[in-house]
């Protein structure tokens, strides 16, 4: 399926889809005409997006899903093909972050394994799930990484290892899919001025980060769309993202 061909019946899956950068990804999908199937654990809110998503004209599907449960996940792709008959792109974005600057032997285990289950294993149940269907379209999968999955952090340990996991997770699966037609991109974008930080921290990052020097949830659409827009056998392996004072600060 080339370009246009996605553009007029594609179909793409978001988790984390309702706020920030999965909701900004579902407006620009939806604008390009591709049905969106929006996933996160805030039921009003998936809501709210995909009213935005159907002024563009295209189909959606709201499937209430917490991605550390590997049922719900199945579930989320049952529901998706048994609507639509199709998988063309996932975006995997769903994820959270630790207390900012909270020594390792302070840190609650509670929030270690919640950053974690969501990060980790909530990434690879929704892979896992989305394969089989994405070798029947040759379709691609999106994996929202981070600048600090490449670089140490010190002020946020546990979600810089999960970004480093994934990293690496992201690179192997595609040496594995693409034979099988799949492509598969890993975006890397340092701080974006979204609600990301709100289970934990003080201040989100739209509120703790400068607007006027740091990316914003549209940049990162913008390169997630991008990535999902490549025809075979093209595809984007990494993608860095990344504010053009980035190397300054070190």
């Amino acid at each position: 399926m080339n370009t246009q061909d996605r553009r007029t019946n594609g179909v793409v899956l978001i988790t984390g889809a309702s706020s920030g950068i999965g909701a900004e990804t579902a407006r620009r999908f939806a604008g390009s005409g591709m049905d969106v199937v929006l996933a996160a654990r805030n039921e009003g809110s998936l809501a709210a997006v995909a009213k935005e998503c159907e002024a563009s004209g295209v189909d959606t599907l709201t499937v209430p899903t917490d991605v550390t449960d590997h049922e719900a996940v199945d579930a989320l792709i049952d529901a998706t093909l048994e609507r639509f008959g199709q998988l063309d792109t996932a975006v995997v974005n769903a994820g959270i972050g630790e207390t900012r600057d909270v020594p390792i032997s302070d840190l609650p285990i509670e929030q270690f394994e919640r950053v974690t289950e969501t990060n980790v294993n909530g990434a690879y149940y929704t892979t896992q799930s989305v394969l089989p269907a994405l070798r029947e379209t040759g379709g691609s999968i999106v994996f929202v990484g981070s600048y600090k999955g490449k670089y140490p952090s010190t002020s946020t340990p546990v979600y810089a290892a999960s970004k480093w996991w994934l990293r690496g997770f992201a690179l192997s699966v595609a040496g594995q899919v693409g034979p099988d037609g799949v492509g598969v991109t890993l975006v890397n974008p340092s701080g974006v001025t979204t609600q990301f930080g709100s289970e934990y921290r003080e201040h989100v990052n739209e509120v703790a980060l400068d607007s006027a020097t740091t990316l914003d949830a549209s940049d990162v659409a913008d390169a997630i769309v991008y990535a999902a827009d490549q025809d075979p056998p093209a595809t984007v392996t990494e993608l860095d993202l990344n504010r053009r004072d980035i190397f300054d600060r070190f």
